[in-house]
């Protein structure tokens, strides 16, 4: 899936991504793609930007870790974005059962 079909709900899945706990950004990338049986398979180009947007404002933190000698940057939610998500959570629900109404086909 491109990563223009996805315009508007990217962050929204990294948050959810990253709701359990911290990941760095290609398990973040590896997740996106578990979670979408295989549907989602984005570039770094694409995610990490998106990542940094969301740490400028301030939904995401990270902290940096070393795993087999080799550092790499860990993302977690903050409470600014647990709350971003369950509003994100809200409107797709509601934004979904409106456009499955009328994509859906006569009733």
């Amino acid at each position: 899936m491109k990563a223009e079909n996805l315009r508007g709900n990217l962050e929204g899945m990294l948050l959810a991504v990253l709701e359990p706990g911290a990941q760095h950004g290609y398990a973040v990338i590896e997740e996106l793609r578990r979670r979408s049986g295989d549907a989602i398979n984005l570039p770094t180009g694409t995610v990490y930007p998106a990542l940094h947007r969301l740490e400028a404002a301030g939904l995401i933190d990270s902290e940096w870790s070393t795993h087999n000698g080799r550092r790499r940057r860990n993302y977690f939610l903050t409470a600014a974005g647990h709350r971003a998500l369950a509003d994100k959570r809200a409107t797709w629900r509601e934004v979904s059962s409106v456009i499955s109404g009328v994509l859906g086909g006569p009733a």
